[in-house]
């Protein structure tokens, strides 16, 4: 296990550049940051995280159906050559806004991808799971060139974006999933829908989201606008943070419900839909999903541990770059080695629990 931080590849995390290379944002820059359009209708897709993989292993689990889940596993190359950690399994669980011709529209509509969800899901072989989320807009360099966070796998690949992670974390990134824009939507209207329940009434132009107070039957693109809205919820991201909770629980209510788990058919084309919305790294398989779905279980149960990095300035201006969050280095350092270890205690962490 390492203790120090690694450079992966040019790679590596930006936490103690020196401040006089950069100029401070001011607080327009912060409100600029906040509500800037490319902002606009950001989808929280950390909901995807639990939903894909254990319906992706639905068949699996039910009906035997290894091959069939191996052969539908959609991979690309990703894993750094980073050595390898051997007290603990890491998964790094991607959302990405690639547009696909679903929800959201197509690359025609919105070029290129930006990486707007990164969790790292940690297993050690004793002690706590853990899932932590690296915010979109933490300040990276690569190759030399500051960056955010988001913007890595455009510019630079995907190998780029896992040794960016790694050097955020120290620690080696043994498998990777990436989920498309429009998995959410495909996976609610393969199970023909799902009841939410919200006690406002809403007509928010930016997520698309018409509701009226109360509880309904929500088909994909609904759920979809439902776990997106932000500008018309008085709470914001806090608010938007506890309706993908409830889509979460209400999709995983629905696909392991009788009427879902007796019906082969429905079974097979909940799994399809997921497993159709994920991307895996090379080394992938049935079982190493398996894992990931049993770790991030653990990680969201009551002896897990959630939560975020830290930063010391989440308004952190870069010329050429913009707002960014400035990482503490120091603080991750400690964070991620014990949480391999697995000598963390269950809770939350990061700046946002201790602020």
């Amino acid at each position: 296990m390492r203790s120090t931080r690694q450079t992966v590849k040019g790679t590596q995390q930006v936490g103690s550049t020196p401040r006089a290379s950069f100029s401070r944002g001011t607080s327009r820059n912060r409100l600029e940051r906040r509500t800037s359009p490319q902002r606009k209708g950001r989808i929280g897709r950390r909901i995807l995280v639990a939903v894909l993989v254990i319906l992706a292993l639905l068949a699996l689990l039910l009906f035997g159906a290894w091959n069939w889940v191996s052969g539908h596993l959609e991979k690309e190359s990703w894993l750094t050559s980073a050595s390898e950690d051997t007290s603990a399994t890491s998964w790094l669980i991607l959302g990405s806004d690639e547009r696909d011709g679903t929800a959201g529209g197509s690359a025609s509509d919105t070029p290129g991808s930006r990486t707007d969800t990164i969790l790292v899901l940690t297993r050690p072989k004793n002690g706590s799971s853990s899932l932590i989320s690296i915010p979109r807009d933490s300040l990276v360099t690569v190759s030399g060139v500051s960056m955010k966070i988001n913007a890595v796998v455009e510019t630079n690949g995907r190998k780029a974006l896992v040794g960016a992670v790694e050097g955020i974390t120290g620690h080696k990134i043994d498998h990777v999933a990436e989920i498309k824009f429009g998995g959410l939507t495909k996976v609610v209207d393969a199970l023909g829908g799902v009841t939410l329940c919200y006690d406002k009434t809403v007509n928010d132009s930016y997520s698309g989201l018409n509701w009226k107070a109360g509880c309904h039957h929500a088909d994909g693109t609904t759920a979809l606008a439902f776990s997106r809205m932000r500008y018309a919820d008085s709470e914001g991201d806090f608010g938007r943070a506890a309706r993908q909770r409830k889509v979460i629980a209400a999709i995983v209510s629905k696909a392991t419900s009788a009427t879902v788990l007796s019906n082969p058919s429905k079974v097979t084309s909940v799994a399809s839909a997921a497993l159709g919305s994920i991307t895996v790294d090379e080394n992938t398989s049935p079982s190493t999903l398996l894992g990931m779905a049993l770790a991030f279980r653990s990680a969201t149960g009551s002896d897990g541990v959630t939560g975020s990095v830290y930063w010391s300035d989440p308004g952190y201006y870069v010329a050429g770059v913009g707002s960014c969050v400035l990482l503490d280095a120091t603080k991750n350092t400690t964070l991620f080695d014990s949480l391999v270890d697995g000598t963390h205690d269950a809770g939350t962490v990061g700046t946002l629990a201790e602020s």
